[in-house]
């Protein structure tokens, strides 16, 4: 059975999640890439309609806001590396982000680096906080929290159609003191 991270942790969320106190133009904000790389044959405005999305969905992942959520991918939206217990579509984010800001309640995500190309945007992702909620049952002890993790998003009319990521969920484990 293959379990992430995210799934796990939404699957564990038995305190509530508790967003930081960032809105959504500051998660936005927050969200855009150190360096961003972008195919020259895509036009500015094109650009901007790829990227828009991303932020938004990006500033969800830093706040959990449901708007952000609702504005960045679509009602059709899959999840290609769908974990063990998480729902499809947009449900399966939201239960993810809310698990997770349970566990690791100052969550602090950098987006290092993105690259453009055709309807596809990759997003090289650092995450760090505490371990300060409960995972699986444990209760954190305020363990530093440093992993990270990689998106390929394909954006379609405005909205995120696909997601296919992968989480360095080894070293989370090993942080929060679950796998030695």
């Amino acid at each position: 059975m293959r379990i992430t991270i995210l799934a796990a942790l939404a699957l564990a969320a038995a305190v509530p999640a508790h967003a930081a106190p960032v809105t959504d133009a500051q998660a936005v904000a927050m969200a855009k890439p150190q360096t961003l790389i972008v195919s020259p044959d895509i036009k500015p405005a094109a650009r901007h309609a790829l990227l828009r999305p991303v932020d938004q969905f990006y500033g969800f992942w830093i706040n959990g806001s449901a708007k952000l959520l609702s504005a960045a991918i679509s009602p059709n939206f899959v999840d290609h590396t769908l974990p063990a217990g998480r729902p499809q579509g947009p449900t399966g984010p939201a239960i993810a982000s809310k698990g997770f800001l349970g566990a690791v309640p100052d969550l602090q995500m950098e987006v290092v680096q993105r690259i453009v190309v055709g309807d596809r945007v990759v997003s090289h992702l650092h995450f760090t906080g505490h371990f300060t909620g409960s995972f699986q049952g444990h209760v954190g002890k305020g363990q530093k929290v440093d992993f990270i993790a990689t998106d390929i998003l394909r954006v379609q009319h405005g909205a995120i159609t696909d997601n296919w990521h992968l989480e360095d969920n080894l070293t989370f484990l090993q942080q929060i003191g679950l796998v030695p």
